[in-house]
C-alpha cells in the first residue's frame, strides 16, 4: 500500500471506529459502562443476553425531551419462537443491516423508523453484539436504505405499473415501507435460505413474489416478466460479487427489462481493498471482491445513465446523524480517498 492509500486507510479507519464506539449489546446508554454486569466484555455476558431485549434499552435523547410514554411489554417468550440463524460470510452481513436499521428504530429521532426491523431482530436467536453495529452506523445504514426508498418510490410515482426487481434482498422491509400499488409487481432476490428466514418473518403482501437464488444464476431472471418499466435495487451487495458476475448480472437484466431505473450504492477500489477495517466484514468472515468509480458504472450498458450520485458521506439529510457523529464525518468527508469509498447511485436505462 502506498503512502497515499496508508493515509486514507488511517482516516477511514478512525471514522468507522467513531462510528462503532458504543456497547454493542446496549448502545448509546451513557449510563451503562462498558465493563458492566451485562457488557460483552464480562463473564456474565452470555447469561445475561439470553434474557435481554438484543436491542437493550431505548436510546436516550442528546437533549431533554419530553418523556415518551412507557413501551407496551414484549408478548411472553412463548408466543412467538425465536428462530435459528444459520448464516455465514456475506450472508450473515445482512443481519448487520437488520440490526442497523432496528437500532435507529428505538433512536429518539428515528431516520427510516423500521418497526418491522425491531420485531424481526427479537425474533431472530442470533447474537447481534458481535457485529457491534453501533449508532453511528445504525443511523448510516438508515440513511442509505432510506435514500434507494426515496429512489424506488420516485421511479413507481412516474411508473404506477412496474416491475420492482430487489437483487439480495436478505431481511430488508422496502416492499413492506413503500407499500406499492396494485399495479406493481414487485420480486425479492436471495438464496434459499435466505428466503426460507424472511418467509418466518415476514407476510407476503400482494403483488410480491419472492425467487429463492443467487442473484448470479441467470435462469431465475426468466419469472421476471419483460412487459412493463423495471426498476432494479441493489443495496449492500454488489461489492460481495466478482466483477464478472456483478457486471453480467446488471447487463442481464437491463437486456431483459423494456427499459427502467437502476439504484444501488457500490464501493471504491479502495474501500474493497481496506475491507478489513470494516468490522462486520471481518466478524463475520466476508470478502469483498468489485470496487469502481463513476465511470466504471457509465461502461455498464450502452443506454445506462446516471441520474443522480453522492458520496454515502454526502447524502441528503447526513446531518440527522446522532450529534456526537457529525463533525468527523464531515471531516472524512474533506478527504477525497475516504470520501469516495462508497457512493450511492440512481440510473436510468
Amino acid at each position: 500500500m502506498n503512502a497515499k492509500n496508508a493515509k486514507n486507510a488511517k482516516n477511514a479507519k478512525n471514522v468507522m471506529n467513531s462510528m462503532n464506539d458504543s456497547n454493542p449489546a446496549h448502545p448509546v446508554d451513557p449510563s451503562t459502562s462498558l465493563t458492566s454486569p451485562t457488557s460483552p466484555t464480562s463473564p456474565n455476558a452470555s447469561k445475561a443476553s439470553n434474557s435481554r431485549d438484543p436491542l437493550g434499552p431505548r436510546c436516550r435523547p442528546e437533549r431533554p425531551e419530553p418523556v415518551d410514554p412507557p413501551d407496551p411489554p414484549d408478548p411472553p417468550k412463548s408466543a412467538k419462537a425465536r428462530h435459528p440463524v444459520r448464516l455465514t460470510g456475506a450472508k450473515e452481513t445482512l443481519l448487520a443491516t437488520l440490526y442497523g436499521r432496528a437500532l435507529d428504530s428505538r433512536a429518539p429521532r428515528p431516520i427510516l423508523g423500521d418497526t418491522m426491523a425491531v420485531d424481526a431482530v427479537r425474533r431472530l436467536d442470533y447474537d447481534f453484539g458481535k457485529l457491534r453495529v453501533g449508532p453511528g452506523a445504525a443511523a448510516a445504514v438508515a440513511l442509505r436504505a432510506r435514500q434507494l426508498d426515496i429512489w424506488t418510490a420516485r421511479f413507481l410515482a412516474t411508473h404506477p405499473e412496474a416491475t420492482v426487481v430487489h437483487l439480495g434482498c436478505g431481511l430488508d422491509t422496502r416492499v413492506h415501507r413503500l407499500a406499492p400499488g396494485p399495479g406493481v409487481r414487485w420480486f425479492d432476490v436471495d438464496f434459499p435460505e435466505v428466503i426460507d428466514l424472511r418467509r418466518q418473518l415476514f407476510t407476503e403482501p400482494p403483488g410480491y413474489t419472492a425467487i429463492p437464488s443467487s442473484v448470479t444464476d441467470p435462469a431465475w431472471v426468466a419469472r421476471v416478466p419483460a412487459d412493463r418499466p423495471t426498476m432494479i435495487v441493489a443495496e449492500g451487495l454488489l461489492m460481495y460479487l466478482t466483477e464478472r458476475d456483478g457486471t453480467a448480472l446488471l447487463r442481464r437484466l437491463m437486456a431483459h427489462a423494456p427499459g427502467g431505473g437502476l439504484a444501488f450504492d457500490f464501493f471504491s477500489r479502495f474501500a474493497v481493498r481496506a475491507a478489513r477495517l470494516n468490522t462486520v466484514i471481518v466478524r463475520t468472515g466476508s470478502t469483498l471482491h468489485w470496487g469502481g468509480g463513476p465511470a466504471d458504472i457509465a461502461r455498464l450498458h450502452p443506454g445506462l445513465e446516471i441520474v443522480e450520485s453522492f458520496s454515502a458521506l454526502e447524502i441528503p439529510d447526513i446531518g440527522r446523524l446522532p450529534a456526537r457523529y457529525r463533525t468527523p464525518v464531515r471531516a472524512a468527508a474533506l478527504i477525497p480517498g475516504v470520501r469516495e469509498m462508497s457512493r450511492l447511485y440512481n440510473c436510468r436505462f
